[in-house]
């Protein structure tokens, strides 16, 4: 087991080692649904919770796959656990907040495909954490999303507001604030010494 202490874990999961800006996992909800804050806050708090689900799923299915000696099963039992989660919340979402569910729209489903949820299953079980290691890794993986989620859509929100060259408008704007939010996110890289 790794002996990483939990605030360690935490720490590098959302902020140091940040599955969107350091990573580059999770882009397309990164850019479809940080138009809106409100929206980005609630879609970061769904994969926030489809990727804790994962994570201590992960763990299990990780160690029964040892004991089976089937470890070439880790990747579809993953992925499998992954989509469950995501129906899951889709269900929910729908019957809750129909207006949400619309909002988000294909983004919600397409959580199933988001690399960053996978990323956090593999990752936690490769570098051997224990379960409370899993389950603080996945809860920071899951908040620094959202972190970043809200506040790329702030910028976005607030650059409406603003009057910005044609050349600049749009995708281009998304991607030269995402880079901006990349470098400053660096800053957190002497953190982890």
């Amino acid at each position: 087991m790794n002996q990483e202490s939990l605030a360690s874990i935490f720490l590098s999961s959302s902020l140091i080692n940040n599955f969107v800006l350091a990573y580059f996992l999770g882009i397309c909800p990164f850019l479809g649904v940080s138009t809106r804050r409100d929206t980005a806050l609630r879609m970061g708090l769904a994969v926030c919770f489809v990727m804790i689900v994962s994570s201590t799923s992960a763990y299990g299915i990780q160690r029964v796959l040892l004991w089976l000696d089937a470890p070439y099963l880790k990747l579809i039992t993953f992925v499998v656990v992954i989509a469950s989660a995501v129906q899951l919340v889709e269900m929910f979402v729908k019957k809750v907040s129909p207006a949400l569910f619309r909002s988000l729209g294909v983004f919600l489903p397409l959580m199933t495909t988001n690399c960053a949820i996978l990323a956090v299953a593999l990752f936690q079980t490769n570098k051997g954490y224990g379960l409370l290691q899993c389950l603080v890794y996945a809860i920071g993986a899951g908040l620094g999303f959202t972190l970043v989620l809200v506040l790329m859509a702030g910028l976005r929100e607030r650059l409406e507001l603003e009057e910005v060259p044609d050349v600049a408008r749009g995708t281009a704007l998304a991607l030269i604030l995402a880079g901006i939010l990349s470098l400053g996110f660096m800053g957190f890289s002497g953190m982890g010494a």
